[in-house]
C-alpha cells in the first residue's frame, strides 16, 4: 500500500511538473495576448461594421428620401385633381362653355368616336367612344344621373392639366380615363381613328381595373408598373392611380405616369457626392423597375436564393440589409410609392471609401502586432528553454554526482531523512547498505585514475541496475557508496547486498585495449526495526561499521550483524 500511494505522488509530481513546463506556460501566455488582441481587434471590427451599415442605411435614405419627395408631389397633385373633380362632381359650373361641352356631348355620343374640342391653347380636348361600345362592357356606364356634371369636370381638369404641364408640375403624362366611354389624355391623339384602340388600350391597363371597388376597397392611391403607356413602345412608367368616386359611385381614374428614364435620372442626380455604389428601384413584387444610369447587368442581379431572403427581409421589415458573398445590400421601403430601394456595395468598392481605408488600417496594425507578437514569443520561448535547461544541468549537478550519476553525498542525505521520518511516522522497516570497492587504490596506481573511474562507473551501474525504483544509490565518498532501501527489512536488505556483491564480483571492467579485470566490493547492511532507530546517521554508522568488519574478514562479502562473517569463495 505505501509503495503504491509513493508512486502515485510520484505521478502527481510528474503531471503538475509536465504542465507547469516553462514552455508550455510561455505558449499560454502568448496565446492569451494573441486571444485578447484578436477579440478587443474584433470587437473593433464589429463597431466599425455597424458604423459602415449605418452610413449605408443613410446614404440610401438621403437618396430614398429625393425620390419619395419626387414622388409625393406627383401624389399631391393626384389628389388635388380628384377633389377638384370632386367638387365639380358636386358643384359645376353654369358658365356657356361647359353647356357647349355638354351639348357637344349629346350630339355626338352614338358616334363610333367623337371629341369635343374647345380653346386648344387653354385646355384639353375629350375624346369619347359610343354608346355601342360602352354597352358591350359590363365595367362601362353611361346611364348614371350625374353624367353631364362628369363631362364639365373633365373638361375643367382638362384646363387643370393644360396649366400644370405648361408650368412643368406634370410628370410625362396624366390621364383621366371615365367610364362612361370618354378620357382626357395630356398628350394629344393624331387623329380621330386613335380614340377607339387608345380608350381600349388605357382600360385594359393594370392600373384601371386595379382601381375598381372589389379591388382597391381602401379607395386610396395604389401603385403600377408598364411597359406600354397611351399606346407607344417604351422603357416602362411607374403609374400612381387613384380611382374616383363621388357618392358611392364609381365613376373613372385619374393617373399619373412616372418614365422609369426620368426616375433612374433622379437616382443619378440624388447620390451625387456620395462613394461608388448601386441603386435600384424595385416594386412591391420584387420586381426591378430601374438602375442608376451607367449601370448595365447582363445577368441576374440575385440568384434564386438571394432573391429568397431579400423578399423575406422585404416582407419582415421596412428597411435592413443582407451580406451576400462580398456585396453588402441595404434596402428601404418608400413612403409614397409601393416599392423599395436598393443600394448594393462591393467589398472592392467600400474599401475605397473611408471606412475601407480605417478597415485596412486596423488590419494592417493587427498583423503587425501579432507579427511582432510571434517574434517575441520565439524569442522569449527559445530564453526560456535555454534557462530552464541550464537550471536542468545546474540542479542535477548540484544533486547528482557527474561520474557515476548516483546522488551524490548531499543529495542522498537529505533524501534519507524524508525517507526515514515516513518510515518512523508509518512504523514500516527502512534499511541502508554501505558499499566499498576492495582494492581500489591498487586499480588507480596500476592502470591510473583513467581506469579508476571506468571501475566506478560501471560499479554505480551495477548499483542502480540491481535495486528497485523505490530504493535510493548514492555515492558518499571515492570508492564507497551508499544505498537506502525504505520499506525493506534487514533480511530482505541482506538479500539485495548480496545481489550487489555477486553482480559487482561477476562482471569484467575493460580498462584499457586488451585489459580487463574484476573487482569485488565489501558491504555492511543495517535495519531501523533491528536497531530500534530511524535515524539515519546511526544507521549509516552501523552499516559503516559492518562494512569494515567485511573487509578485516577478508572483503569480497556482507556483512549485517557485529559477529565477524565467514568469507566468500
Amino acid at each position: 500500500m505505501r509503495q503504491e500511494n509513493v508512486v502515485k505522488e510520484k505521478r502527481r509530481l510528474g503531471n503538475l511538473k509536465k504542465y507547469f513546463y516553462p514552455a508550455r506556460v510561455v505558449n499560454l501566455c502568448f496565446v492569451i495576448v494573441v486571444v485578447c488582441s484578436t477579440i478587443l481587434t474584433w470587437r473593433e471590427v464589429i463597431v466599425l461594421e455597424g458604423a459602415y451599415v449605418a452610413s449605408q442605411r443613410s446614404m440610401l435614405e438621403n437618396v430614398s428620401n429625393a425620390l419619395d419627395r419626387h414622388m409625393q408631389v406627383g401624389v399631391d397633385r393626384l389628389l388635388f385633381f380628384r377633389n377638384g373633380m370632386q367638387s365639380a362632381l358636386q358643384t359645376p359650373l353654369t358658365l356657356d362653355v361647359m353647356r357647349n361641352v355638354q351639348n357637344g356631348f349629346e350630339q355626338q355620343r352614338r358616334l363610333p368616336q367623337w371629341d369635343i374640342k374647345l380653346d386648344n391653347r387653354r385646355t384639353l380636348p375629350l375624346y369619347g367612344v359610343s354608346e355601342f361600345f360602352v354597352d358591350q362592357s359590363e365595367l362601362l356606364n353611361r346611364d348614371h344621373p350625374l353624367l353631364h356634371n362628369e363631362l364639365t369636370a373633365a373638361m375643367e381638369l382638362g384646363y387643370l392639366f393644360r396649366l400644370s404641364a405648361n408650368g412643368g408640375m406634370l410628370p410625362r403624362r396624366a390621364y383621366y380615363v371615365s367610364r362612361a366611354g370618354f378620357f382626357v389624355a395630356t398628350y394629344p391623339l393624331e387623329n380621330n381613328q386613335q380614340i377607339i384602340p387608345t380608350y381600349y388600350h388605357l382600360l385594359m391597363r393594370p392600373w384601371f381595373t386595379g382601381q375598381s371597388e372589389h379591388e382597391n376597397r381602401s379607395r386610396t392611391v395604389r401603385w403600377f408598373t408598364d411597359q406600354a403607356d397611351g399606346g407607344k413602345s417604351d422603357k416602362g412608367f411607374v403609374i400612381a392611380s387613384v380611382p374616383l368616386d363621388y357618392e358611392d359611385y364609381w365613376f373613372g381614374v385619374l393617373a399619373m405616369s412616372f418614365p422609369v428614364e426620368a426616375i433612374a435620372q433622379q437616382l443619378k442626380d440624388a447620390q451625387e457626392g456620395q462613394n461608388k455604389g448601386e441603386y435600384q428601384l424595385y416594386n412591391s413584387q420584387f420586381q426591378l423597375l430601374t438602375l442608376a444610369p451607367g449601370v448595365s447587368h447582363t445577368e441576374p442581379v440575385f440568384n434564386a436564393e438571394q432573391h429568397a431572403r431579400l423578399a423575406q427581409g422585404m416582407a419582415q421589415d421596412t428597411r435592413g440589409g443582407l451580406r451576400f458573398g462580398t456585396r453588402y445590400v441595404s434596402w428601404q421601403k418608400l413612403r409614397h410609392f409601393d416599392g423599395f430601394m436598393l443600394r448594393i456595395q462591393t467589398l472592392r468598392e467600400g474599401l475605397q471609401g473611408d471606412f475601407g481605408s480605417i478597415s485596412v488600417a486596423l488590419a494592417l496594425l493587427w498583423v503587425l502586432f501579432t507579427a511582432m507578437l510571434l517574434f517575441a514569443w520565439a524569442v522569449i520561448r527559445r530564453m526560456v528553454n535555454n534557462m530552464y535547461s541550464m537550471q536542468n544541468t545546474l540542479q542535477w549537478q548540484a544533486w547528482y554526482d557527474p561520474l557515476t550519476r548516483l546522488c551524490n553525498r548531499g543529495a542522498l542525505f537529505e533524501r534519507a531523512k524524508i525517507l526515514t521520518e515516513e518510515a518512523r511516522v508509518s512504523q514500516q522497516p527502512f534499511a541502508v547498505i554501505q558499499i566499498d570497492l576492495d582494492h581500489f587504490k591498487n586499480v588507480n596506481d596500476r592502470y591510473g585514475h583513467q581506469a579508476g573511474d571506468l571501475v566506478l562507473s560501471h560499479a554505480a551501474g551495477l548499483i542502480s541496475s540491481t535495486i528497485s525504483s523505490e530504493d535510493v544509490a548514492g555515492r558518499v565518498g571515492g570508492e564507497e557508496f551508499c544505498v537506502l532501501l525504505p520499506g525493506s527489512t534487514l533480511e530482505q536488505a541482506v538479500r539485495v547486498a548480496e545481489r550487489i556483491r555477486a553482480r559487482i564480483r561477476g562482471k569484467e571492467i575493460l580498462v584499457h585495449k586488451h585489459t580487463t579485470i574484476r573487482i569485488s566490493a565489501s558491504l555492511g547492511v543495517s535495519g531501523a526495526l533491528e536497531s530500534g532507530s530511524y535515524d539515519f546517521e546511526t544507521l549509516q554508522s552501523i552499516a559503516d561499521s559492518r562494512l569494515y568488519r567485511a573487509k578485516n574478514s577478508g572483503r569480497n562479502q556482507v556483512c549485517s550483524e557485529d559477529a565477524a562473517p565467514k568469507p566468500k569463495k
